[in-house]
């Protein structure tokens, strides 16, 4: 069975919601359309979820609308795109990376356990990340389906990391 990534995403799944041969062709044609959107995508998560935006020193308390256009903003959405546009690409070569695609997954999850992120955050970042790419990009059943499957499998892979039982292969 093929497995994964879109979003934050490998498909890497010990649940009955598994990936299914598709997928990443279907995640590609919404995630390859909004990709270059990083400034978008991250103030959209942030206006959706302000306690998102609360949690990082840099923004906390500073009005979304006036840090939207400044260097540090722009490179934190860089790099959260990146890290979902890097797990995409693991699952486009299949099998032989996802051993990579579930170490990034882990040392997400332990970074972001260690800094105090509850799940809940990672629940609501998913679900904003979920509506963003909906409304901004090629969206149908289909697409709606592979992008959930790849959701869920990011985050029980991340839970599980919180939970202290890394999940480092299928």
């Amino acid at each position: 069975m093929k497995f994964i990534i879109g979003i934050l995403l490998i498909g890497v799944v010990i649940t009955l919601d598994l990936p299914v041969p598709g997928d990443v062709e279907q995640i590609s044609k919404a995630w390859d359309a909004v990709k270059n959107n990083e400034i978008e995508i991250l103030y959209f998560i942030f206006k959706s979820y302000p306690d998102i935006q609360a949690r990082f020193p840099k923004f906390a308390g500073k009005d979304l609308d006036s840090i939207k256009g400044s260097a540090d903003f722009a490179i934190h959405a860089t790099r959260i795109v990146s890290f979902i546009t890097q797990l995409y690409s693991f699952g486009k070569y299949g099998a032989s990376h996802y051993a990579a695609g579930f170490t990034i997954v882990n040392e997400f999850a332990s970074n972001h356990k260690n800094r105090g992120i509850p799940k809940d955050q990672l629940s609501e970042f998913c679900t904003a990340l979920t509506k963003y790419v909906s409304t901004h990009a090629p969206w149908d059943d289909n697409i709606a389906a592979a992008w959930s499957r790849g959701m869920k499998s990011f985050l029980e892979v991340s839970f599980a990391n919180y939970d202290g039982h890394p999940i480092n292969s299928v």
